[in-house]
């Protein structure tokens, strides 16, 4: 099946760091900073967006690999945003640059990797 993508689409997620998002409530450290559990997870959801509105009814994409670093605290209620590009495509493994910045710098960054699966197709293997 042919997917309507390309190379260098791109796709920026934005929150507000809440208490929930902390290392101290992931249990990932003990302070109140945003979490890295959180940066990732916001790396995956602006990658997952990135491409999501290009594939067909029933499709979507699943992580398989993520390589970041998390280089910068930010506080409780400091914007967060985090840019994914489309860099690679090899059939069905989509390859994303990701970026995260807070209000004043850069806090992460690092690449990700996704596939395209059916979703119910995926969905019967794993509830076998």
């Amino acid at each position: 099946m042919e997917f309507n993508l390309r190379e260098g689409l791109d796709w920026t997620e934005e929150i507000t760091v809440m208490d929930k998002d902390t290392a101290a409530k992931y249990a990932s450290g003990s302070v109140n900073v945003f979490a890295t559990p959180a940066m990732v997870a916001l790396m995956e959801c602006a990658s997952k967006n990135c491409v999501d509105k290009f594939l067909p009814e029933g499709f979507s994409t699943v992580g398989i690999k993520i390589s970041t670093s998390h280089i910068k605290a930010t506080p409780v209620n400091m914007k967060v945003r985090c840019q994914a590009v489309l860099e690679k495509i090899e059939g069905k493994k989509l390859f994303f640059k990701v970026t995260a910045w807070d209000e004043e710098d850069k806090i992460g960054e690092g690449t990700h990797e996704r596939y395209i699966i059916n979703i119910e197709d995926f969905m019967k293997k794993v509830n076998r």
